[in-house]
Parts: structure tokens; sequence; C-alpha cells
């Protein structure tokens, strides 16, 4: 029988080891971690993340030491490029004569979505030696995934392609928020809607991955813009509200990087909160999917309300399909006047929402008549 191991119990390692055990009936699969109160809870009917449908070179001496025969040994997280290379090393020094071979299969999941991403990749990728060994890894690892995945979506590169592949894809990604970002602050300046000039521009056939630029600096500045967006969104709810929030309630909805998970890693949300508490705002937030404790530990607070009552200002930091049928009346009705809401993710109906009473802010959409002589100072 064929063994899976996977190391590390977490948004990757889990789904993606459930999503093999149930497709590849003859596989057996364990997952191991370092935290037992997370594997305990896999083991549950309560799972640690949240899932709808549902570190790299210290693993590598840990299967160096408990290895009893030859092994391939697969790389799923993001790493840098040579990776593989340093692990191989690792193994080789420790291999008391076991053979090891090292593929890179990078996984191209967004969370909230990883179990569907999972049952119909758009492709999957394997890196592995051009060797005669690691040719036979990379066809051993081919036919697990041959189990539900049609072979014209899996693609098989060296080692090195793999690894840069998918923080290539990375970039990209980076690459098109941060041109949105950019262009958000510009529709706001003249009047445009940003999502309209957003599906405008990506109809031109032109635009695409026709044009690499040129690498690191580069990235930098993407990485930049996208840090200056946040700040910008704390200075437009400092600057509306009379230029400080000092003393005031303001409502947080949302605190997950984005719907459908529990995931508050690199989540914009810290980076808000924390701005606003730095002006002394008295915040209340709310997640259905982000519990108090993990709040608490991301932003060092020890207490904060649950509710929008007596609020100055509404915050929407992540676009949770609930708070689109909210009754923004009622939720005007018991708000302090001016009533403001900041939209950081297009979520609700501007317009419906100012005949209402509110004062809105959405990124990248026209700015609301009181927010016009405001500027969004850095």
């Amino acid at each position: 029988m064929v063994k899976i191991c996977c190391i590390g119990a977490g948004y990757v390692g889990d789904p993606t080891m459930a999503v093999i055990a149930l497709k590849c009936p003859d596989i057996q699969v364990a997952v191991v971690g370092i935290s037992v109160a997370r594997i305990n809870a896999w083991n549950s009917d309560t799972l640690p993340i949240y899932e709808p449908g549902l570190d790299d070179v210290s693993a590598a001496r840990m299967i160096a030491d408990v290895a009893k025969s030859n092994k391939i040994v697969v790389e799923k997280s993001t790493v840098p490029v040579k990776t593989a290379e340093a692990v191989e090393k690792i193994l080789t020094h420790n291999s008391k004569g076991i053979n090891f071979q090292i593929l890179s299969n990078p996984e191209f999941l967004a969370e909230g979505t990883a179990i569907s991403d999972l049952f119909n990749p758009d492709r999957v990728l394997i890196g592995g030696r051009e060797t005669l060994e690691g040719k036979k890894a990379i066809e051993t690892l081919r036919d697990v995934y041959a189990h539900w995945v049609p072979m014209t979506r899996i693609k098989c590169t060296n080692l090195w392609s793999a690894e840069l592949s998918k923080l290539a894809a990375n970039g990209f990604l980076a690459q098109r928020i941060s041109w949105v970002n950019s262009m958000s602050t510009l529709c706001e300046a003249t009047g445009a809607d940003v999502s309209q000039v957003s599906h405008a521009v990506g109809k031109d056939t032109r635009i695409g991955p026709n044009a690499t630029p040129e690498v690191a600096n580069y990235w930098k500045q993407v990485i930049k813009v996208n840090d200056y967006q946040k700040t910008r969104f704390v200075n437009r709810i400092v600057s509306s509200m009379f230029k400080t929030v000092s003393g005031k309630k303001i409502t947080i909805l949302g605190f997950a990087f984005k719907k459908d998970t529990g995931d508050t890693r690199e989540t914009p949300a810290i980076d808000v909160c924390k701005g606003l508490i730095g002006d002394k705002a008295k915040l209340s937030i709310y997640d259905p999917q982000v519990n108090q404790d993990q709040i608490q530990r991301d932003l060092s607070m020890k207490k904060f309300d649950w509710d929008h009552l007596d609020a100055h200002g509404l915050c929407i930091l992540t676009e949770w399909d609930e708070f689109r049928k909210l009754d923004y009346q009622k939720i005007f009705d018991n708000m302090q006047k001016p009533a403001f809401v900041f939209d950081g993710r297009h979520v609700v109906d501007v317009e419906k929402l100012r005949k209402i009473g509110f004062i809105v802010y959405s990124i990248g959409k026209p700015l609301d008549d009181w927010l016009k002589d405001m500027s969004a100072v850095v």
C-alpha cells in the first residue's frame, strides 16, 4: 500500500490530504504537526480552520530521523527558490543510506474555496530532478493526482521552475491588487468608478501575461503601494470624521483576510484596526469565523465590544455575504449622527445607503459630497 505522510496540519496540508484520502482509497494518508491542540481538533468534530466543504528545514531533519526506506519528499508550501536543494542536502547528510527524491508541488489554493480548488484544479504542477530517479518520483505523484485530475492539467517541470512558478503567480496577483489600489485613488479624485474601469481595461486582449516587467525593484514598489492603500483607508476615516476618531466608537465588520475563511494572516484588518487604535478609537469588531481570542492576539487588545450601538462609524473589511444582507436602516437608527460607512471591500449598495442617510466612502467609487473637500491626507 502507498503511504503519504503530510508534515503540517494547516490551511494547505489538511485540506490536501483530506481530498487525497477521499479520492484515493488505496492510499494510506497521515498528517502530523507540532500543535497537539490542532491535531486533536482535526480528529474531532470541530475543525481548527474554516473551509467551505470541508517549517521546511526542521521537517526535513524529522523525515531523515524517522525514515526507514527510500522516500519521496514533496514540498507544497510557498518557499524561496532553491529550498528543495537545502532540504535535499539535509536529507542526504542524514540519510543513513536511504535515497530521497525531492519534488516541488506548489499549492494554488484560495482560502475559502480550497476544497473546490482541490477537487477541480485548473492545473497541478509537479517539479523534480531531471534524473531517472527524479522522473520516476514525478510519475509516482502524478499517478496520485490522476485518480481525479485529468492528465492534461498535470504539468511536470524541473524542480526550480515549479518553485519559482508559485512565487511568480503570487507576484502577479500582488501586481493586480496594486494596480487596482492605484486606480482607486485616481477614480475617487475624478468621479470614476474603479469597478467599471477595471472591467473595461480587462476586456483589452493586449493586457495579460504578454510582458514580464523587471523583477526585484518592481515587486518592492508593488508591496509599498498595497501597504499605502491600508494607510490611506485609515486616513480617509480619520479625516472624514472631523479629523479625529479619538474616543469615537467604530464598528468593524470582518477581520479575516477574505470571506469564507477564518485565517487572519496578512489580513488588512489588522493594520486598519491598529491605525484606528493608534488614534484612540474605540473598536467593536465582528467576524463570523474569527473568534474573540484570535482578534485579541492579533491586536494585542484585552477587550472590545461586539455591537454597533451608538457607533459613529462602520468599517467593512471583509466581503462576507451576510454583510450585504444586513438591515442597514436599523443599524443607521442605532448609530450616532452623522453616521459613516467605510466600505473597503465593495460590499454595500452605496446609493441605497446614502438614501438612508449614511455618509458613505467606498474605495474607488465617486466620493460622497461630504467627503469631496476632505482629502485622505498621508
